[in-house]
């Protein structure tokens, strides 16, 4: 078991070596033999009724579904009322049916291939929807809530997921051991024994900020089967050695045996409850039928399938036991069949009335009160994202200062709050003052903030320090913004294990429980976010559209490319706006909400700031839309203390908002019919571009333009742009590789904002198999090159 607590051990040897500890009363039985018949009925029907349907059944496993049922029983029975439960798609249908209750029709009704989809977006299978039910748990009578959440094809990469709303609802209820809400998670063998996304969720576990207080995770384990012949048996290190990873007991259990399943799942749930530590239920089962209904195991199986098929199911099995111990009789057994049968019929019946297939009855996060009953947002507008001068004072105050008394901070530190301190007085901000900010202000707003990643409580590169280390006292710790307002809301950050792909599946989880939630993850490196890429392509990306389940989360990347390598620069923008899911050659319909409409009307908003202002406000409009969408943020590494990115706090007052593009506001603006070329760019390259300009005296003819948001693009605001400069030809200017950055997308665009009467020049480095050069003589070559490029009013004459 690999467990070192002496008591632990002691309380698994008494409830397995205990003489006749195992015993069952009638009614008992009884009820077990029900939910068998319901879990192979249901099966059984599916493949009557649409027997050339991909279904991933339950057939070897149909124990799968009373095994559930006992755990959410005696974890009723201890008190919890919430269960949050995350699986791969064999037996989910089932799942679906006979634990979280899901109306039979609205399952029946997805095999018909003539239902129509809602206007809803584009849907999922069915074998991967989710599910949200509150009901009575009928043997405690107490409620239960239930959700199921939706899963990609990649079977573990909901684990985190679970875990992060677990986390959440938590969290929101008071809940600081695991009492009222816990999570179940189910893997197939394979997966469990092979994907490293399980171990990095388990070692979550008993990190403070990510602990869920203990998970019951429940193997359908098809390594070994019915049979004990070694030629039968696929070779695998599961499961000695994934005990010893996990660290938690693994029970291993025939799935022949009801009872013993049933028995080992109680001792499961009161372990959980009992210690709050993760625990293994490993369910030694057989695949009935291959990898899906429509394989043929025979292919790879022969010899092992001859042998399963000549098996009774675990259903006959049971009954035939039951029989022989007088506990039912055959009547009563065929008549608990008919009864389901029965529902069945009936349910297919009704599900021949529906006519549209609506995603929304499958949501497995609802937020009850964020939108309008028929789940669209509540107005089509956002409001100043603008502070009064007060609140900025008084928040900056705080960031530059020490909230207890006698709590000795770093002396570095201590410069680094007084040049804060400084910068309030002179009414500026730098990125990690204007961050504080926009936090600080949501928190006096009753919004909970959670920034989660590698090293954010000091932050990568040492300039955000939210959680202050006297210097005398081990271990104690003092988080000044929790300290800002009487009855604000709590701020959580926190750093994550190393890891991606858990860590932002977790927040991820963590952000679906709550609209009313600011969750942020933020990547060591922008690059490191390609270890996550799963959960980016699966879940953030198309989330909406597979499962309308909007959702808020934040990613921040740090971006740039600073002579560092190729591992250190790229957040990768090309990958995140290849994704948006706009149509590069339409205009978007004109309309009084056009900028609000765009964001409504997009899968995910991404956004490359050049000043802490509108960095401060895209975090705060991110909680004041009236709809929730991932926000993707190349954010700054040399910009966090370069002297020229700095804001003042009049484009942070009342009134003021996220400026989208930000135009030349320098001599060139002020005759633009004389501007010879417009540069538009985005990011850290602006500040390179001025620079550029300045020495090269041609303030006059360059104009340069920052667009600020990427997706959705600016179409209105770039068209009064050009427009404004007539005689000027038009360059896209990136520090990024030709191939990457941004240039692919922006291009397409800005030719249909132009109405392609003219064509859009490339600045920046030439195309390359890696984001940046490891030589830090290559990079300030590359450089000059693309800035004289950028500035060369003869560069593009003859070109077409």
């Amino acid at each position: 078991m690999f467990i070192n607590d002496l008591e632990q051990c002691q309380w698994i040897r008494q409830k397995f070596e205990t003489p006749g500890i195992m015993q069952f009363t009638n009614d008992e039985k009884r009820t077990l033999l029900a939910r068998l018949v319901r879990s192979t009925r249901f099966e059984e029907f599916l493949h009557r009724k649409w027997s050339s349907e991909k279904r991933f059944g339950l057939e070897g496993c149909e124990v799968l579904i009373p095994a559930l049922k006992t755990i959410i029983d005696k974890s009723s029975e201890n008190g919890v009322d919430y269960v949050i439960m995350g699986m791969p798609h064999r037996g989910r249908l089932n799942v679906l049916a006979n634990v979280i209750r899901k109306e039979l029709e609205q399952i029946f009704c997805q095999f018909d291939s003539k239902l129509e989809a809602a206007d809803e977006g584009s849907g999922d299978v069915k074998y991967h929807l989710g599910m949200y039910h509150r009901r009575i748990n009928r043997v405690t009578d107490r409620n239960i809530t239930l959700s199921l959440v939706a899963n990609p094809s990649h079977l573990e990469a909901a684990d985190p997921v679970v875990q992060g709303k677990t986390k959440a609802e938590q969290f929101y209820c008071g809940d600081n051991e695991g009492k009222q809400v816990m999570s179940i998670l189910i893997h197939g063998d394979a997966a469990f024994a092979g994907q490293g996304i399980v171990y990095e969720t388990f070692h979550l576990s008993d990190l403070p900020s990510y602990t869920t207080h203990g998970t019951v995770h429940v193997v359908v384990n098809n390594q070994i089967g019915f049979t004990t012949d070694p030629r039968m048996a696929r070779s695998s290190p599961y499961p000695t050695d994934v005990a010893r990873v996990v660290n938690a007991p693994i029970f291993h259990v025939n799935a022949d045996d009801p009872e013993a399943v049933q028995y080992v799942c109680n001792v499961a749930a009161e372990w959980r409850s009992t210690f709050h530590k993760d625990v293994v239920v490993d369910l030694v089962c057989y695949r009935r039928n291959g990898h899906n209904e429509m394989d043929e195991p025979m292919f790879t199986q022969p010899l092992m399938y001859k042998q399963i098929r000549k098996q009774k199911t675990v259903l006959q099995k049971y009954a035939e036991t039951l029989i022989s111990q007088g506990v039912v009789n055959q009547p009563e057994y065929e008549e608990e069949i008919a009864k389901y049968d029965k529902i069945c019929e009936e349910a297919q019946t009704r599900s021949k009335d529906e006519k549209i297939l609506h995603i929304k009855h499958w949501l497995d996060s609802p937020w009850p009160g964020f939108f309008t009953l028929d789940g669209q947002p509540r107005s089509m507008s956002c409001p100043s994202t603008g502070l009064s001068e007060d609140d900025l004072n008084y928040i900056g105050n705080a960031a530059s200062s020490v909230p207890v008394e006698d709590f000795t901070i770093h002396g570095g530190l201590s410069r680094i709050l007084k040049a804060r301190g400084e910068m309030v007085k002179g009414r500026t901000v730098d990125w990690a003052l204007a961050e504080y900010m926009a936090f600080g202000s949501l928190l006096k707003e009753g919004i909970h903030i959670r920034l989660s990643g590698q090293d954010v409580e000091r932050g990568t590169f040492s300039h955000r320090h939210h959680v202050l280390h006297d210097q005398n006292v081990d271990k104690r710790t003092c988080i000044p913004m929790n300290h800002l307002w009487p009855n604000q809301a709590p701020y959580t950050v926190c750093n994550s294990s190393l890891s991606e792909y858990g860590v932002l599946g977790f927040e991820l989880g963590f952000a679906m429980a709550s609209p009313n939630a600011l969750v942020l993850w933020e990547a060591q490196f922008g690059d490191f976010h390609n270890t996550a890429q799963c959960i980016i392509d699966q879940f953030i990306c198309p989330g909406q559209a597979k499962w309308v389940r909007q959702n808020g989360i934040v990613l921040l990347l740090p971006h740039g490319m600073e002579g560092m390598g190729p591992e250190h620069s790229s957040a990768r923008p090309e990958r995140f706006l290849q994704m948006c899911n706009d149509d590069p050659d339409v205009w978007p319909k004109a309309s009084e909400d056009f900028a609000v409409r765009q964001l409504y009307d997009c899968n995910w908003i991404v956004v490359n700031c050049s000043t802490p202002a509108n960095y401060f406000h895209v975090l705060r409009r991110q909680i004041l839309l009236p709809f929730r969408k991932p926000l993707i943020v190349f954010t700054p590494k040399s910009l966090l203390r370069h002297p020229e990115a700095r804001s003042s706090f009049d484009d942070m007052v009342s009134g003021t908002h996220f400026e989208r593009i930000i135009p030349d506001a320098g001599p060139a603006s002020q005759n633009p019919d004389g501007v010879k070329r417009i540069v538009f760019c985005t990011g850290k390259v602006y500040y390179d571009l001025t620079k550029e300009r300045s020495t090269r005296g041609m303030e006059s003819e360059v104009a340069i333009t920052r667009v600020e948001q990427l997706s959705p693009f600016p179409f209105d605001l770039l068209e009064k742009e050009v427009n404004k400069y007539p005689n000027a030809e038009i360059v896209w200017c990136q520090e990024e590789h030709k191939n990457q950055g941004y240039y692919d997308y922006v291009k397409p665009r800005l030719r249909t904002t132009i109405h392609r009467t003219k064509p859009v020049w490339y600045a920046g480095r030439d195309p390359a198999a890696a984001p940046a050069t490891g030589n830090k003589k290559t990079h300030m070559t590359e450089l000059k090159r693309f800035l004289d490029m950028a500035f060369n009013l003869d560069a593009y004459k003859g070109l077409s």
